[in-house]
């Protein structure tokens, strides 16, 4: 007879105040005893961009761990999924070693997640991956997006992770207009992000999209780990102020904010969460 296990479970909207116009995630608590099979297709279940289960730390200096799942498999770090897990956790009752940071134990290492009032942002983690795109596979990504290859002000790797790379048109409005061969962007294998400045007067000072079809999402609503290679190509580069904000999801009908803040060597990608669904899941 098979065992099932009751588990604490949240599903929340990540990078927006205002539930349903975010990234949404699905949180997994006390995930210790679940294998690595339940893990997988509990995430290929709720079919969102990512689902995480939390898990005790094995590193002392931690607050807890996560294991981070699309449907089609797991990450070793994802941006919104990092702000969501932390606040899932504090809503369960987690206290922090630090007061007004929280130590996130992923993938990639040891996350630093810092307290704002309503916002939570976190340390974005080293690239493992920069530079200029090859050109070959530079005009493969503009011919799958409609793009002409002039149209592109710049591009770079910007991995941290997820094996990103990014393409900055010059306007907003020609990052929302485009409309994507996402069969093509799939068997490029892309995981990529488009960013343009809004115009003098807006809200914002970016707009992005998110287009992964490698993951079996298609585009991202709002995307932190993304947003977090962006700012470090970006602002190193002087083609973006140290602190700005962006909106993404908008062509979903979202309305995403991304906050990036450099502070010193570190840059701070931050957010609101947004409760949607508290409650249990049984799981295998």
């Amino acid at each position: 007879m098979m065992h099932r296990h009751t588990h604490r479970f949240h599903q929340l909207d990540v990078f927006t105040s205002q539930a349903l116009r975010g990234n949404p995630l699905a949180v997994v608590h006390d995930a210790d005893r679940l294998s690595d099979e339940t893990l997988a297709a509990f995430a290929r279940w709720t079919n969102l961009s990512e689902t995480t289960f939390l898990l005790s730390p094995s590193d002392p200096a931690a607050d807890y761990r996560v294991r981070i799942f699309t449907p089609g498999g797991e990450l070793p770090f994802a941006g919104h999924p990092t702000l969501g897990s932390c606040q899932a956790w504090l809503w369960a009752g987690g206290q922090p070693q630090q007061p007004d940071v929280v130590v996130q134990e992923c993938g990639v290492g040891l996350v630093r997640i810092r307290r704002d009032r309503s916002r939570l942002a976190f340390a974005a983690p080293p690239l493992r991956r920069s530079g200029p795109l090859e050109v070959g596979y530079r005009d493969a990504l503009c011919a799958a997006l409609g793009l002409d290859p002039h149209d592109v002000v710049a591009d770079h790797w910007v991995d941290n992770g997820p094996n990103w790379c990014a393409l900055m048109l010059a306007s907003a409005a020609q990052v929302l207009s485009l409309q994507p061969d996402m069969a093509a962007l799939k068997a490029l294998q892309a995981k990529l992000g488009v960013i343009g400045p809004q115009p003098a007067g807006h809200e914002t000072q970016f707009e992005v999209r998110a287009f992964v079809p490698a993951l079996g999402i298609g585009e991202d609503p709002v995307t932190g780990s993304l947003n977090a290679g962006l700012s470090q190509w970006l602002i190193g580069a002087g083609l973006a102020p140290h602190r700005y904000v962006v909106s993404q999801g908008t062509v979903l009908g979202r309305q995403g904010r991304v906050h990036v803040d450099q502070v010193g060597d570190t840059i701070w990608i931050g957010g609101e969460v947004a409760r949607c669904v508290e409650g249990q899941v049984v799981l295998p």
